[in-house]
């Protein structure tokens, strides 16, 4: 018998990736669009970090990352942050589940604007929290603050700000953050301020810290970050928390019973790259990924009946459906994102993630983080299904 919170954990965009490789193990010609990472060669300095690792035969922590990281942040943010205020986490998911674990109560509730990153409500239940879902669309996936303020109740413990946000590709401006901030300070709630995606900002979008934006939010903002977007180390699970001295404390103590920390080779590689200043490869890395935003809205421009998506910030388009007309090929009295998902994947042989992972019927996510040559092909076959179905 498994445990009752198993029942909590959905496939969610899992089941995309599944059927993607089903197919491609077919033989199919399938073109993979639903990955959260770009497909690129080793930043060099990590890689020259690892080997120096290696041949040192390292077998510790290096105390240093948090001082290089605290350096990063101040940066950013403009505002002093010390190491004691970072902890180093195994990527951004164990920093925002050590963030629900270390802030929140059974029956405490969490304002997540939609569509929404799948952690974020699958961690909140996981630890006994409650999501409330703020919609977004009719506002151009922004959430509105008189939206968020009517969502507020005795309970509410925090709202989760992601920007540039995923799966939409939008990026909050500075009024919002500013009137999101306000609201946290009014109602006395915490902020969790998640900026994976905030190396990629395309002009003329600006990504903004929230804690430069408002910094009388900061005692009680908590920046998640991960190098999984911009150094392209997915699989390397390296991330961050920075916040007050009292969260970070027990984010430290509650990592130190469970994974204890980041293997020591990949915060030794991480520490090499930040230390020798080298910003070509995430600016290379940058100019990879406009290119090939440029070149996918240029695709999707051909789209008849689907709005071209605006994709501010990230790697991801995220295709509304919402206006769109109900075309013979859909099962059905009407139909959903899962059923554009899976005739995309049979007869485009484009996969792509529904937007019911995302907590929307109505959307479709595609990334652009992929091989140009393939992405230009996959857009290509995507918009000559979809315009057939009118």
């Amino acid at each position: 018998m498994l445990s009752q919170r198993s029942a909590m954990l959905n496939s969610d965009a899992g089941a995309a990736w599944t059927a993607a490789e089903a197919a491609a193990a077919s033989a199919e010609q399938i073109i993979d669009l639903t990955a959260e990472e770009i497909r690129t060669d080793l930043a060099p300095m990590v890689r020259e970090g690892t080997i120096i690792a290696i041949n040192r035969n390292t077998t510790t922590e290096p105390a240093e990352l948090r001082h290089a990281l605290a350096r990063k942040i101040s940066a950013e943010t403009d505002q002093d942050w010390s190491a004691d205020e970072i902890a180093v986490t195994g990527g951004s998911k164990q920093a925002l589940f050590n963030v629900a674990m270390a802030l929140l109560n059974p029956g405490d509730e969490v304002l997540i604007p939609a569509p929404h990153w799948t952690p974020f409500p699958a961690q909140i239940l996981l630890v006994g929290g409650t999501p409330i879902f703020i919609q977004t669309r009719q506002n151009n996936f922004v959430p509105k603050i008189t939206d968020l303020a009517a969502a507020v109740t005795s309970k509410t413990k925090a709202i989760v700000v992601n920007t540039p946000n995923n799966p939409t590709g939008t990026i909050y401006n500075r009024d919002t953050l500013a009137d999101i901030a306000q609201l946290a300070i009014d109602r006395d709630l915490w902020i969790v301020f998640d900026e994976c995606y905030g190396a990629f900002a395309h002009t003329p979008h600006t990504h903004h810290p929230i804690v430069s934006v408002a910094p009388p939010a900061r005692a009680r903002t908590l920046i998640v970050n991960s190098f999984s977007k911009s150094l392209a180390l997915t699989g390397w699970r390296i991330g961050y928390v920075a916040g007050p001295r009292a969260v970070i404390s027990t984010v430290k103590a509650l990592q130190s019973h469970t994974t204890y920390s980041p293997n020591v080779i990949t915060q030794h590689a991480l520490l090499h790259h930040l230390e020798s200043a080298d910003a070509s490869f995430q600016q290379k890395l940058q100019r990879h990924v406009a290119d090939a935003r440029t070149l996918g809205l240029s695709i999707l421009s051909t789209l008849s009946s689907i709005p071209q998506p605006t994709a501010q910030g990230g790697f991801h388009f995220y295709l509304d459906l919402s206006g769109w007309q109900r075309c013979a090929k859909s099962a059905g009295p009407e139909f959903n994102a899962d059923h554009v998902a899976n005739v995309l994947l049979t007869d485009a042989g484009v996969a792509t993630v529904s937007g019911t992972a995302f907590g929307d019927p109505a959307g479709i996510r595609l990334s652009y983080g992929v091989d140009p040559e393939l992405l230009g092909k996959a857009l290509h076959r995507l918009t000559v299904t979809l315009n057939t179905w009118n």
